[in-house]
């Protein structure tokens, strides 16, 4: 009968180090409702991984037969062999997103790609670190602040890290209502904030709601074809949306795909919390870059803002750069809520809903940059 105690004997600490990190991203889910769909699976995944003698992983039993363990079935399918589950998460995400705010204000553009800063300043905080070229690249992207590119971009970099990485783009995506408002009042005053802005919207006409996604699509293949995959399911998921043929489908995208792939990867990316791969100084490290990722986009975004105002003659709220990241739209509901703490009547979420899906894009851009950039340096 002793087998009945084989897996409580084999137990390692590093493994109850796991158990704890696990019920940690559960309470998070549960109790803090912090991106729940995410953290729950994740947190419960973590568990499962790190149980002895796991049956979700693959393993040798006794007489040498072997056994499949259906999450890294999961993780060499859906994310190691083809990266499908965060690719098709995106159809999902831009079936959500609208573009309406982003079109009527192009001058919001600008702020997606100033709000990406923070990729660049960790991944060479990570270098003079001491992490690999591969690895400074992946845990840089955690300033995206998008999971599934983070997913995506360590996968294809092969990165050691993939599971801190995702732990660490998630949790600072759930936490933007915290990191967001100490970031931006590092860098703003009061008067800042106070700034009112007009909201004269433009008419977005059908057509131009249609085009957009093609023609963004193509553009971005042409600079950076790496970002294809992302960028083109992105756009192919938003173009369901808006072609208006499609309502029952776009609204199956919306729901119940994203959904159902958002609880596939959560639980499929515990393959990597392993408490061997997870349990190190490394992780520690990596979820500190992240933090510094996360400030240093926001910071970024607000900056060029400030930049802007100096030739402007109707002055932007800095705070409205600082959506520009790609957690959306919790950054622009951030954004508006810390204007209204302010000044009670200053409505700029349209400005910072701009700001925010312009940031989607930019993300994924930035992605397949770093992927083109990396690869280059290391043939």
């Amino acid at each position: 009968m002793s087998f009945l105690i084989d897996g409580l004997m084999a137990l390692t600490w590093q493994q109850l180090v796991m158990y704890v990190v696990g019920a940690v991203l559960i309470w998070l889910a549960i109790k803090k409702e912090y991106e729940p769909s995410l953290l729950l699976p994740m947190g419960f995944g973590a568990i499962l991984v790190n149980l002895p003698l796991s049956g979700v992983l693959n393993q040798t039993l006794q007489g040498g037969i072997s056994a499949n363990g259906i999450i890294e079935w999961l993780f060499h399918v859906g994310i190691e062999a083809s990266e499908a589950l965060p690719i098709l998460l995106f159809i999902g995400i831009g079936a959500m997103i609208d573009f309406g705010p982003l079109l009527s204000n192009p001058l919001m553009f600008l702020f997606g790609a100033g709000a990406q800063f923070g990729i660049f300043a960790a991944i060479l905080l990570a270098t003079l670190l001491g992490f690999d070229l591969n690895d400074a690249a992946s845990i840089g992207i955690i300033g995206a602040a998008d999971g599934p590119t983070s997913i995506l971009v360590s996968q294809i970099l092969n990165s050691r890290y993939i599971g801190a990485i995702a732990v660490a783009a998630y949790s600072y995506m759930a936490l933007v209502p915290i990191v967001q408002p100490f970031a931006i009042k590092l860098v703003t005053t009061t008067k800042e904030r106070r700034i009112h802005m007009d909201y004269n919207p433009g008419s977005v006409s059908k057509q131009m709601r249609i085009a957009f996604p093609i023609v963004v699509t193509i553009i971005v293949g042409l600079v950076s074809p790496q970002s294809v995959a992302l960028v083109g399911f992105l756009m192919f998921g938003n173009l369901i949306r808006e072609c208006g043929v499609l309502g029952t489908m776009s609204d199956t995208a919306q729901n119940t795909l994203a959904n159902l792939i958002t609880l596939l990867l959560g639980i499929t990316i515990s393959f990597s919390m392993r408490a061997d791969q997870f349990v190190t100084v490394e992780t520690i490290m990596i979820m500190a870059i992240g933090l510094f990722a996360f400030v240093m986009d926001t910071i970024g975004g607000v900056l060029l803002a400030k930049f802007m105002n100096l030739f402007l003659k109707k002055k932007i709220n800095p705070m409205v750069g600082g959506a520009g990241i790609s957690a959306f739209p919790m950054s622009s509901r951030v954004i508006q809520k810390m204007a209204m703490e302010e000044d009670p009547s200053n409505i700029i979420l349209m400005h910072a809903a701009g700001a925010n899906v312009s940031g989607q894009i930019a993300s994924v851009i930035a992605g397949g940059m770093v992927i083109n950039l990396v690869t280059q340096f290391l043939k």
